[in-house]
C-alpha cells in the first residue's frame, strides 16, 4: 500500500472519489425531493383537517335556529362526531349571536378578532388560524354562518378548535416513513454505484498489479486484456515510459563502459610512463613531462565527465535566469586568454552590445568554453580565429534570435567524423580530445532551447577554410522576462 510523502497529504481512494462523486448529487436530490415532498403531503394534510375542520362548522351553524328575534342553538353530541379521531385529539367550540353575544359551547375560547381573509379557497366566509386554547397549540376555523327566519336576519360566529396533537401525529409518521424510504433507496443506490465503481476499476487495478510484479530490469511493453478504451492511452503512455526509461539505462550504461574504457587508458599509459621512469629507460625530465601530459588529459577528462553529469542537476535544480549573453562570453574569452596567447592566434572578439537571453549561467559557460577550446585547437597558430556575439535580423513571421559564433581557420569537419560527431567519446584527436566537448554542447543547446550548428566555410575556390560553431537561441522580453522579446 503506497503511503504520502512527510508532509504530503494522504491519498485520496479514486474508488470513494467516484462513489462520492455520484452518490452525493443524488442524495442532496433525494434530500431536497423528500423536503419537498413533505411540504406538499403536510399542505395536504393540513387542507384534509381544515375542511373537516369547516365541515363541523357548517354541521353547527345548520343547527342555528331563529325564535322570538333570538338564536337559539342546540348542539348534540353526535354532531361532533366528525371530530372524534381515536382519542388522538379534543375539540372545542364557541357560537356567538348576532351582536357577539356568546351563546354555546365553550366561553373561554378567545373570541375571533382577526379580519377575514381577501381571499379564500373555500365558498364560504371562514378563516383559518393557529392559536392556543388552555396550554394547548390548536388550530381554529372562525365561519360566519348567515341566519334568516321571519322575524329575524343576521350574522352568527362559529368557532372550532382542535388540538394538533392527530395532526402532529400524522405529521411525524409521515415524515418517518419518508426518510426511510429515501434512505433505503439510498442504501440501493450506494451498493449499486460502489458494486459499478469497483468492476469498472478493476482494469486498472490489473494494470497496478501487471506493473508490481515486474522485475525492476523488465521495461518490456505492458499489456493488460481488457483494458476499457478510456484506459488504454494510460498504458500508452507507461509503454512509453518504459520505453524512454530503456533508451535512457542504456545510454546510461553505454556511458559507464566508455567512462571505464577512456579512464582506463590514461591510467595504463601512466603506469607505463612511471614504469620507464623508474626503471631507468627515458630520461626522467621526459618522463615527468609524458606523465604530465597524460595527468591534464585525464584531469580534463574527469572534469568534462562531471560537466556532463551535471547538466541534469543543474537544469532540474536553478530556474533559468535573464543573462547577458555577450558579457558572459567575454569572460570565457578572458579565461581561455592564454591559451590563445600561447598558440599565437590572431584572435578576435566582437561581443561589445549586451545581448540578453533566459538560462543558466553554467550551462552557457560550458558551452562557449568547449566551442572555444576545440576551435583554438584547430586553428594552426597565426591564423585567424572569431568569436562573436550578436542578433540575428528577424525575418517574415520570425521573432529575432540571439547568435554565438565561434570561427575557425582549422581544416573543417570531415565526412565520416561528422557522423559521429556528437557521440560521447569520438573525437578526431585521440591525443589531446577526450570527445566529450561537443557532446557536452548539444545536451546543454537542448536543456537551455537553442539550437547549435557546425558548418564548414569555404573559400573563394570551394577548399575548406574553417568551421563555423553558431549557437543560437531567443532573446529575452524585458517586459516580461520570459523569451520571445526583442534586444534592448
Amino acid at each position: 500500500m503506497s503511503r504520502a510523502a512527510p508532509g504530503l497529504p494522504a491519498p485520496r481512494s479514486l474508488r470513494w472519489r467516484l462513489v462520492a462523486g455520484i452518490v452525493l448529487p443524488i442524495a442532496l436530490f433525494v434530500a431536497f425531493d423528500a423536503a419537498s415532498t413533505y411540504r406538499s403531503a403536510l399542505a395536504s394534510i393540513n387542507t384534509a383537517y381544515d375542511r373537516s375542520l369547516l365541515a363541523s362548522a357548517r354541521s353547527i351553524g345548520e343547527l342555528l335556529q331563529p325564535a322570538g328575534g333570538r338564536l337559539r342553538v342546540e348542539v348534540p353530541y353526535a354532531a361532533l362526531e366528525v371530530f372524534d379521531a381515536g382519542n388522538e385529539g379534543r375539540i372545542y367550540y364557541r357560537i356567538n349571536g348576532f351582536d357577539g353575544e356568546f351563546l354555546s359551547g365553550y366561553e373561554d375560547l378567545p373570541a375571533y378578532t382577526r379580519a377575514l381573509p381577501r381571499r379564500s379557497d373555500y365558498a364560504a366566509l371562514v378563516d383559518f388560524y393557529d392559536g392556543e386554547y388552555r396550554g394547548e397549540r390548536v388550530r381554529m376555523a372562525a365561519l360566519y354562518q348567515p341566519v334568516a327566519g321571519a322575524q329575524v336576519r343576521g350574522v352568527a360566529l362559529i368557532q372550532v378548535a382542535e388540538t394538533l396533537g392527530i395532526r402532529e401525529r400524522h405529521t411525524r409518521r409521515l415524515l418517518v416513513e419518508m426518510l426511510l424510504r429515501r434512505a433505503a433507496m439510498l442504501g440501493v443506490v450506494l451498493l449499486v454505484v460502489t458494486v459499478v465503481v469497483a468492476h469498472a476499476l478493476r482494469p486498472l487495478e490489473g494494470l497496478r498489479s501487471a506493473l508490481s510484479a515486474r522485475n525492476e530490469r523488465d521495461l518490456s511493453p505492458v499489456a493488460t486484456p481488457g483494458l476499457p478504451a478510456e484506459l488504454q492511452p494510460v498504458e500508452a503512455a507507461v509503454n512509453e515510459l518504459m520505453q524512454r526509461l530503456g533508451h535512457l539505462i542504456g545510454h546510461q550504461r553505454q556511458f559507464v563502459r566508455d567512462a571505464s574504457h577512456q579512464l582506463r587508458t590514461p591510467l595504463a599509459v601512466l603506469k607505463t610512463q612511471a614504469q620507464n621512469g623508474l626503471s631507468g629507460h627515458a630520461p626522467p625530465r621526459e618522463t615527468l613531462e609524458r606523465m604530465h601530459d597524460t595527468i591534464e588529459r585525464a584531469v580534463r577528462l574527469a572534469n568534462q565527465m562531471l560537466a556532463l553529469a551535471k547538466l541534469e542537476q543543474v537544469h532540474h535544480q536553478d530556474e533559468p535566469q535573464p543573462l547577458d549573453l555577450a558579457g558572459l562570453t567575454r569572460e570565457v574569452a578572458l579565461d581561455l586568454a592564454p591559451l590563445i596567447a600561447d598558440k599565437g592566434i590572431d584572435f578576435e572578439l566582437v561581443a561589445d552590445t549586451p545581448v540578453r537571453v533566459l538560462g543558466h549561467d553554467w550551462m552557457l559557460r560550458e558551452v562557449t568554453r568547449n566551442l572555444l577550446h576545440n576551435a583554438v585547437r584547430e586553428t594552426p597558430a597565426g591564423a585567424p580565429l572569431t568569436l562573436a556575439v550578436d542578433v540575428l535580423p528577424q525575418g517574415a513571421g520570425s521573432a529575432p534570435l540571439a547568435r554565438l559564433l565561434v570561427r575557425d581557420s582549422g581544416p573543417g569537419l570531415a565526412p565520416a567524423q561528422r557522423e559521429r560527431l556528437f557521440e560521447p567519446f569520438h573525437t578526431g584527436h585521440p591525443s589531446s580530445g577526450t570527445g566529450l566537448g561537443l557532446a557536452i554542447c548539444r545536451e546543454a543547446c537542448e536543456r537551455l532551447g537553442a539550437r547549435l550548428e557546425l558548418l564548414d566555410r569555404l573559400d573563394d575556390g570551394g577548399r575548406v577554410a574553417g568551421l563555423d560553431a553558431v549557437v543560437t537561441m531567443p532573446l529575452v522580453d524585458e517586459t516580461t522576462g520570459t523569451e520571445g522579446g526583442t534586444m534592448r
